[in-house]
């Protein structure tokens, strides 16, 4: 054993037993990957599942919110991003599985499965219940520090904990530590000290002990399941296949200099000022061409969008388009996404930031980005609400920018393949060790050793 291992082995601690040794009554339309996860799950009581979009989270969230409802006689709350509660509503009514929507903590009558949105956390006592779900968890890091704090100290008291996430940005390791402490694995400032170091230089940002690097993974595989298809886990795929993804770029030209920019001709945007005037200079010829893509077929389609002004005129430019905004009604909200996903609405107009997470929409294979920025992982959410495991189609993505907002198209594709290369790496690092037999998980603690206390020579001879 290597010192670095040998030093872990002694700060090991095993995590008190909350799980359900022999769980049973789980439902029949499990398929045999998911019928060995949840299991896991519950034996571990406190678990991550970090499963691809499209690999049914919804369905083993039921159905491990059923199982601890009726082991513990006590309502399980699972907590959703804005109007995915409905769809948690509707995979229960399809595979038999209680669920009720609940607004506030009156709703909450006896055991059973509740749903809510995260936004509502604050209305309900977590003292009563005997277990918690957080779906889409990625979004804990989307929180301010006070409502993730509350929520992870809330939850500190709920012996049951599942965190389900579509496998988590492989380069923000910060991601898993808040999961790790949303679980009570280990806390966040832990995590770093034991297998992290400080780059103090610009990047200012912590990275991974190269020695401490199968540990660390070994450790994560403790208490999370990860995947990105059944594969993975040694499954055979199966009807697990994902068609082909096709992204087209568009970079269109505006005439004439930015706002802001003495310049007689239009230029390339190079600090974040000058791409922020540039996108909006440029709102006309890109939405223009958003509204030619997705009005040259009746197919249901998303037009994202960043800016308001951007959601507007894309609601004005192509016929029958829908808007929903961050200030509209929760009411209004539901109802218009859920008018979509039903086929009633053919065009949808929205942000990544309020639709990007939790909705399946594999009835669309259309989308037009209007408005980019640099985030990666608003991409990468957006896409896979149509790209996912049960889409039948070819899915075309069409990327919209202006040429003068600079490098923005080349630092997704970069980030893009950035993120492939961690993520199947991560993959592999926790494939010898991500198994579904794991019955507990090894919690790192710095542990205390008692030592005499010795004097300095001057105190003694006092």
């Amino acid at each position: 054993m290597s010192d670095y291992a040998a030093f872990l082995a002694a700060k090991a601690a095993i995590d008190p037993p909350t799980g359900i040794s022999a769980p049973d009554g789980l439902p029949a339309a499990l398929s045999d990957f998911q019928a060995a996860i949840v299991p896991w799950a519950l034996r571990r009581g406190r678990a991550a599942l970090f499963a691809g979009t499209g690999l049914g989270k919804t369905l083993m969230e039921l159905a491990w919110a059923d199982a601890v409802a009726r082991h513990t006689n006590r309502p399980v709350l699972i907590l959703t991003p804005l109007a995915v509660a409905a769809q948690f509503v509707g995979e229960g009514d399809k595979f038999g599985i209680g669920v009720t929507r609940a607004s506030q903590d009156s709703d909450v009558r006896g055991a059973g499965a509740y749903v809510t949105n995260y936004d509502k956390l604050a209305r309900f006592d977590m003292d009563r219940l005997g277990g918690i779900v957080l779906d889409e968890s990625s979004i804990l890091k989307a929180f301010d520090g006070k409502t993730r704090h509350a929520l992870i100290a809330g939850a500190r008291r709920i012996a049951f904990r599942l965190a389900a996430s579509a496998t988590p940005a492989p380069n923000d390791f910060m991601e898993l530590g808040n999961h790790a402490e949303f679980l009570g694995v280990m806390t966040h400032a832990e995590m770093l000290a034991t297998f992290f170091i400080h780059d103090g230089g610009d990047t200012s940002k912590w990275r991974l002990k190269r020695h401490a690097e199968g540990e660390f993974w070994r450790w994560v595989a403790s208490w999370a399941v990860m995947l990105t298809r059944p594969g993975d886990l040694g499954f055979t795929d199966g009807a697990y296949q994902l068609p082909p993804l096709r992204m087209h770029e568009h970079l269109v030209e505006v005439d004439g200099p930015q706002a802001g920019m003495a310049t007689l001709f239009a230029m390339e945007a190079r600090t974040l000022s000058e791409r922020l005037a540039a996108r909006r200079d440029s709102i006309v010829p890109r939405v223009d061409t958003a509204a030619a893509l997705l009005s040259a077929h009746d197919r249901p389609a998303v037009a994202w969008c960043n800016l308001n002004a951007e959601s507007e005129a894309l609601a004005r430019a192509i016929p029958g388009a829908v808007e929903v905004r961050g200030g509209d009604a929760e009411g209004r909200k539901e109802e218009v996404l859920g008018a979509f996903a039903a086929g009633q609405v053919r065009v949808l107009v929205t942000k990544p930031s309020i639709c990007g997470f939790g909705m399946n929409w594999q009835h669309c294979h259309d989308t037009a980005f209007t408005g980019l920025n640099d985030s990666f992982e608003q991409l990468y959410q957006a896409v896979r609400r149509f790209w996912r495991f049960g889409q039948q189609h070819a899915v075309d993505a069409h990327l919209i920018a202006a040429r003068t907002e600079g490098a923005v198209l080349a630092n997704l594709k970069r980030k893009e393949a950035d993120a492939a290369r961690m993520q199947e790496a991560m993959v592999a690092a926790m494939a010898g060790f991500s198994t579904v037999g794991v019955s507990a998980a090894a919690r790192e603690k710095a542990g205390y050793a008692r030592r005499a206390l010795a004097l300095p020579s001057f105190l003694e001879a006092a």
